[in-house]
């Protein structure tokens, strides 16, 4: 008995000590965050630069006047904009208005961009803006692929965000610089000691972009000016997404921070346990639908959170190696993974609604139009699954990384190092 009284007495104290260990780990790899007064690091410049600009932009030599011609109707413009990564503030990654269905076998146009894109282009008003591993960042004319200007810094694997006549252009050199969006000049530069692979998104004149020495910036995206700085403690690589004065952003601390957009001020912060002694990771962006934000750590862990106050709804696992940013579309949560599977999740209760698995690994995020889901391997090939029952209806033999974007005319997909226009079967033909 008194050896039994021992034993027990030692597995006692062991776990007491387990519980305090972990609290300790706990506490001191859990930052709670605060605004950053001092900027340390930070400058903020206007350095000279060269713009290369493609010829075919050049005015042309004065003439005499045309002859006079029948007026013809102007064909409304292309669109929407796809004014950031996600194509929304929200980061849905999905446009269910589009119906364009599955994409023509043959290209309207193909442009080698010498480097591979790890993010789609951003579009508005006829113009693509494409970031490339190799430092470049290339405006292009949607409607024939013609190279409008070219601007080279770092390496950059991010979407530009444009921002009015502004595009907002993050940078692993760790820069985050403004551009005028019409010539690709250089309006502004923020300077930091850290790398810049997050998606800038851009409201109201602000532009919101994070580092991964765990500050999110808040920027006059006219002039670069810090409005506000917010320390979260952890690595961030991801993109912040917004909704209403909400904007979010999640860590490699394992954590998710929700602020005031206006002034940076703490909503709210939560951390997500991998297991007693371990804090989650996350690469991935979190996307939102208004009441839930969601998000999956580098693990595979799918986390649905209340928007409101961080609260975790539900959890679920791809079982894989995961960095795919979700999508949300028609109540569901669409998440790949290196178990080379797209999975789709009820966005309620968290229930598998159906697999697509195609082999291979998928590391970028899904894209959403219509009632196709767009997802790409790192094996060099691209699918399409329906969003009703995850069955593949459409493939090429190019991948890496995410699919594109899309618009009421034309996909536009970014893969192999290749930007290719196509048409949509049921689109408009052009």
């Amino acid at each position: 008995m008194r050896r039994k009284a021992v034993v027990a007495a030692l597995a006692l104290a062991l776990a007491l000590a387990g519980a305090g260990v972990a609290y300790v780990l706990a506490a001191r790899d859990a930052p709670g965050g605060q605004l950053d007064t001092e900027l340390a690091g930070v400058t903020v410049v206007t350095p000279a630069t060269t713009v290369t600009t493609s010829a075919a932009t050049e005015p042309p030599p004065a003439t005499t006047a045309p002859p006079a011609t029948t007026a013809v109707p102007e064909e409304p413009p292309e669109g929407p904009c796809w004014t950031e990564f996600g194509g929304d503030p929200q980061r849905s990654l999905a446009r269910l208005d589009l119906r364009l269905g599955k994409p023509r076998a043959k290209p309207v146009w193909a442009r080698r961009m010498g480097s591979y894109m790890e993010y789609p282009p951003s579009f508005c008003d006829g113009t693509l803006y494409v970031n490339t591993f190799d430092g470049l960042t290339v405006a292009l004319d949607a409607a024939t692929g013609q190279e409008l200007w070219t601007w080279k810094s770092g390496v950059k694997a991010s979407t530009p965000a444009i921002a009015g006549p502004y595009l907002v252009v993050s940078s692993h050199d760790g820069t985050v610089t403004g551009l005028d969006r019409a010539t690709g000049a250089v309006l502004w530069q923020l300077r930091t000691e850290a790398k810049v692979e997050s998606s800038p998104v851009a409201i109201d004149g602000t532009a919101y972009v994070g580092a991964t020495d765990g500050r999110l910036f808040a920027l006059d995206a006219a002039s670069g000016q810090v409005r506000w700085a917010y320390d979260t403690g952890g690595r961030i690589n991801s993109s912040p997404s917004v909704w209403g004065n909400r904007v979010c952003i999640t860590t490699y601390a394992g954590s998710i921070f929700c602020l005031d957009r206006r002034d940076g001020s703490k909503l709210w912060s939560t951390y997500v346990s991998r297991n007693t002694f371990q804090e989650e990771s996350f690469y991935a962006s979190a996307s939102t639908d208004g009441e839930r934000l969601y998000t999956v750590a580098r693990s595979g862990k799918v986390v649905a959170l209340d928007a409101s106050n961080g609260k975790i709804a539900w959890t679920q696992s791809t079982g894989a190696l995961t960095y795919s940013t979700p999508a949300l579309a028609d109540d569901k949560v669409l998440v790949g993974g290196f178990d080379g599977a797209l999975h789709a999740y009820d966005a309620d209760s968290g229930k598998l609604l159906w697999e697509s698995e195609v082999g291979g690994r998928v590391l970028a995020p899904a894209v959403v139009v219509g009632d196709l889901v767009f997802f790409s391997t790192l094996e060099t090939d691209t699918y399409a699954a329906r969003l009703a029952d995850g069955e593949i209806v459409w493939r090429i033999g190019m991948g890496k990384y995410s699919p594109g974007i899309a618009t009421d005319r034309r996909y536009y997909f970014s893969l192999n190092g290749i930007l290719i226009a196509f048409e949509g079967v049921d689109g408009p033909a052009g």
